[in-house]
């Protein structure tokens, strides 16, 4: 690739010549030797730096799409972020891993051979303490997982494979699957050890604690995905995938959420001694009159007006009209 100058770069090299401090025959000599660039052939760069790049862009997003969904599941404050996204061989990354470790491996369908997610033991610690009820900043001993341990870490892991899932749809419909957990890093044999990997770090804080968590995903996995990873290609598809398809996503996963639906058929304020004093036959007045329409709130909002009556021997209600403002206390 050939190097172009700044214009600051260009003003220099001038003012150097015209000051005599170099000569155009030291220039020549200088564009005829031979550059020479290190390369170790024990840990060769198979990535590009914009391949690097997309994956900072897909991990970043993950970083914010997990914190919220912790965040929900947990019931405490949770913030992830992106660390770094490093090339090195799976020899280096397995050194790194103390033994006991939290590690979950997965397949990567529907690409080849398998990757690893794995959890600093405190913070898996926190995460298991957290989803038992407990309070969270219990100081834990390192150890190795309980089977029921392992079966909570092996379940919040596929939740966290899924996300994964959805922040990769732009490149490819992947669905990483739970394949097993391994407490000894040697057990975890993926690839050969000179084999380059991508080794994505992310930190985590749940409440008081904190840790790292990390994705190591094969070289052989990603490369025939290798030319999708590409700034061009990513937003290029965020586009197009912002049209009828989002919508229709957006659409069958709000579909799924289920929300409180109420009929209020009127109030009444009664004192005190008048509740205590109820029996069964009394008639409790309410301000609602029997030829009004009833109101029917979704959550807390006023939606609907409507008139109550039976359907097949039910209790129900026929719908008269919309609000269209949709607030709060009829608003």
């Amino acid at each position: 690739m050939v190097e172009i100058l700044t214009q600051d770069e260009i003003d220099s090299l001038l003012s150097a010549l015209e000051s005599g401090e170099i000569t155009a025959e030291e220039l020549r000599k200088e564009e005829q030797t031979k550059k020479i660039r290190s390369y170790d052939f024990r840990r060769p760069n198979k990535f590009s730096k914009e391949q690097i790049n997309t994956l900072e862009l897909i991990y970043d997003n993950y970083a914010r799409t997990l914190s919220t969904y912790l965040s929900a599941q947990l019931r405490i404050g949770v913030q992830a972020s992106l660390i770094s996204v490093e090339q090195l061989t799976y020899e280096e990354f397995i050194r790194s891993i103390p033994d006991p470790s939290v590690m979950v491996v997965f397949s990567m369908k529907p690409l080849e051979g398998n990757g690893i997610l794995e959890i600093k033991t405190p913070l898996a610690f926190e995460l298991i303490d957290l989803l038992f009820g407990g309070r969270g900043g219990f100081p834990f001993k390192i150890r190795a997982l309980t089977e029921i341990e392992r079966a909570i870490i092996g379940r919040i892991g596929q939740q966290m494979l899924n996300i994964c899932g959805e922040v990769w749809a732009n490149v490819l419909d992947f669905q990483p699957r739970v394949a097993s957990i391994e407490s000894n890093p040697q057990f975890a044999q993926i690839v050969s050890p000179t084999e380059m990997v991508i080794l994505v770090s992310l930190e985590a804080r749940i409440g008081q604690a904190d840790g790292i968590i990390s994705y190591c995903l094969p070289y052989l996995a990603l490369e025939p995905i290798l030319d999708k990873l590409s700034a061009h290609y990513w937003f290029t598809r965020d586009v197009r995938g912002s049209g009828q398809e989002r919508h229709s996503y957006l659409q069958e996963q709000l579909s799924c959420i289920k929300v409180p639906v109420k009929v209020l058929l009127g109030s009444s304020y009664v004192t005190v001694k008048e509740l205590l004093e109820l029996q069964v036959g009394d008639v409790v007045a309410l301000e609602q009159r029997i030829d009004q329409d009833l109101g029917v709130y979704i959550g807390n909002r006023l939606k609907f007006t409507a008139k109550p009556g039976v359907f097949h021997n039910r209790i129900a209600v026929q719908i008269t009209a919309v609000n269209e403002k949709g607030g709060s206390d009829g608003e």
